[in-house]
């Protein structure tokens, strides 16, 4: 199974980190107000960033380091414009 983590960013231009395994589909349940209290309030959200891994294990892990990135940090890796897939083929865009 796929896993992702993943950074969005708000309406009000902060920024989210978390992880799944259909990341269209979060995006689409944040967007919904059906995600993360803290992102109810902040829609739209748009997806900025992710890394794919084998399993929810590498995902959660990974989400839990971007959480520990400051902000200029996580900006630096959303204007590499790089998506990490770890192997895996995918067909978002960001």
């Amino acid at each position: 199974m796929t896993a992702y983590a993943y950074i969005l960013e708000c309406a009000d231009g902060t920024l989210y980190s978390g992880w799944t395994n259909d990341l269209g589909k979060r995006v689409a349940a944040h967007n919904a107000g059906q995600g993360a209290k803290y992102t109810r309030g902040r829609r739209p959200v748009t997806l900025r960033y992710y890394e794919a891994f084998e399993d929810k294990i590498g995902a959660m892990r990974r989400e839990s380091a971007l959480k520990r990135l400051s902000r200029a940090e996580k900006r630096a890796l959303i204007e590499s414009g790089a998506v990490v897939d770890n192997g895996k083929q995918n067909n978002y865009n960001v």
